[in-house]
C-alpha cells in the first residue's frame, strides 16, 4: 500500500516510517514541522534506503490538505499529527482543540473525496481518564485535561464518520507510554522543550543536559510508592500500526479499537534503575511531590491486539533503556537544526 503518514517526521511516527517500509509498503510523510526537526527525514532515507516524499504544511489547512491528496496516489492514512502536552493543553485548551480535530477533519474530508478507505488514528490510554490499570477496549472513555479530550473525541468523530459510511476502515490505537529507539541509535525521541515524559528526561540527565531527575510522589499505593506505567517499545509500538493497517485490509468490521501496550507494569524507580544499569552509573534524582493529574498505577489489557492482530510487544525494558541511551549519547541535543 502507497500509505500517507501524518506528523511523520515525530517520535512515533519517524519509526512507523521505518516499519512500513520494511514491511513493503511505499509511505509520503506530512508533517508541519512544529515539534520535530526536518534533519529526520535525511536519517530514515539513510535508513531505509528510499527516497521519502515529504510534504511540509499544518493540516488544519483544508486547501493544502485536499491538493496533497490530488497530486499523491493514497491507499491509506495513519494520523498522528497533533499536539501532545498534558500540561500545555491545559493552559492552551482552544489551540489543541482547534489543532487535534481540525486536522482529522480536513485528512477524513480529503479522504473520502478521493475513496481512501483505511485510517489507522493514533489515540491514547488517556481516553481511560484516571481508570487506567488493566484497561480493556470496552471500557467507558473519559478524560481529565483538554489533550485527552480531544482523542475521545476524536475517537468518536471516527465511528460515526463509519456508521455515515459504512465502506470505512478505521483502526483506533490506544497506547500507553512509548519509549526507546531504533537500534541504530540514529532517530529516537527529541522533546522540543522540557521532557514532559520520564525517559526522555532521565535520558537527558545522563547526557548532563538537565541537573537531576525528579521523581513526583513516592507515596502511592505501588510497592515502592512511585507510579507504575506500562512501558512499550517504540518499534514494537511502530510494528502494532503496521499490523493495524493490515489487519484493516481484511476485516469487515467498519471501526476496531485496539490497546498497544506489553500489560506489564514498571515503577518509576524501576525504570530508573535499569537506565542507571545502561548508562553505567547511578543518576541523581530526588523525590518532590506528587505532580497533579498523575494516576498512580496505568498499563494496558493488550490480550485482544494479541488475538487479532498476531502481535505483542518483544522488547524489555533493559532494551529500552540501553537503545534510549544510545540514541540520547550519539545525539545528546537532539536531532541537528
Amino acid at each position: 500500500m502507497r500509505v500517507l503518514v501524518s506528523g511523520g517526521a515525530g517520535y512515533i511516527g519517524s519509526h512507523t516510517v521505518v516499519a512500513l517500509v520494511e514491511a513493503g509498503h511505499d509511505v509520503v510523510v506530512v508533517d508541519d514541522f512544529s515539534n520535530a526537526k526536518p534533519t529526520v527525514i535525511g536519517r530514515l532515507e539513510a535508513l531505509t534506503g528510499r527516497h521519502i516524499p515529504v510534504h511540509a504544511f499544518d493540516l488544519t489547512d483544508v486547501d493544502k490538505t485536499a491538493h496533497l491528496f490530488d497530486i499523491e496516489e493514497i491507499d491509506a492514512v495513519i494520523h498522528f499529527a497533533g499536539y501532545k502536552a498534558v500540561g500545555e493543553s491545559v493552559q492552551k485548551p482552544l489551540d489543541y482543540y482547534e489543532n487535534n480535530l481540525g486536522s482529522t477533519f480536513s485528512l477524513v474530508r480529503a479522504m473520502q473525496r478521493h475513496d481512501v478507505d483505511k485510517l489507522v488514528f493514533s489515540s491514547s490510554a488517556t481516553v481511560y481518564g484516571t481508570d487506567q490499570a488493566g484497561a480493556t477496549e470496552d471500557r467507558p472513555t473519559f478524560a481529565t485535561n483538554p489533550y485527552g479530550w480531544t482523542k475521545v473525541m476524536q475517537e468518536q468523530i471516527l465511528r460515526d464518520v463509519a456508521v455515515a459510511d459504512p465502506s470505512m476502515r478505521i483502526a483506533l490505537l490506544r497506547y500507553f507510554n512509548p519509549v526507546g529507539a531504533h537500534v541504530s541509535g540514529t532517530i529516537g525521541e527529541d522533546p522540543s522543550d522540557i521532557p514532559n515524559n520520564l525517559m526522555p528526561y532521565i535520558a537527558q540527565v545522563a547526557v548532563g543536559r538537565r541537573e537531576k531527575l525528579q521523581v513526583f510522589g513516592d507515596d502511592y499505593d505501588t510497592p515502592d510508592g512511585t507510579g507504575v506505567r506500562d512501558y512499550i517499545h517504540v518499534v514494537d509500538l511502530a510494528a502494532g500500526h503496521v499490523a493495524a493497517l493490515e489487519k484493516l485490509a481484511a476485516t469487515s468490521e467498519p471501526v476496531n479499537t485496539w490497546n498497544l501496550g506489553s500489560g506489564r507494569g514498571t515503577r518509576v524507580l524501576e525504570l530508573l534503575h535499569a537506565f542507571e544499569k545502561a548508562v553505567g552509573r547511578e543518576l541523581p534524582h530526588e523525590v518532590v511531590g506528587r505532580r497533579a493529574g498523575d494516576v498512580a498505577t496505568s498499563y494496558a489489557d493488550p490480550s485482544k491486539a494479541n488475538e487479532e492482530l498476531g502481535w505483542r510487544t518483544h522488547k524489555s525494558v533493559e532494551e529500552m533503556c540501553a537503545d534510549t541511551w544510545r540514541w540520547q549519547s550519539q545525539n545528546p541535543d537532539g536531532y541537528p537544526d
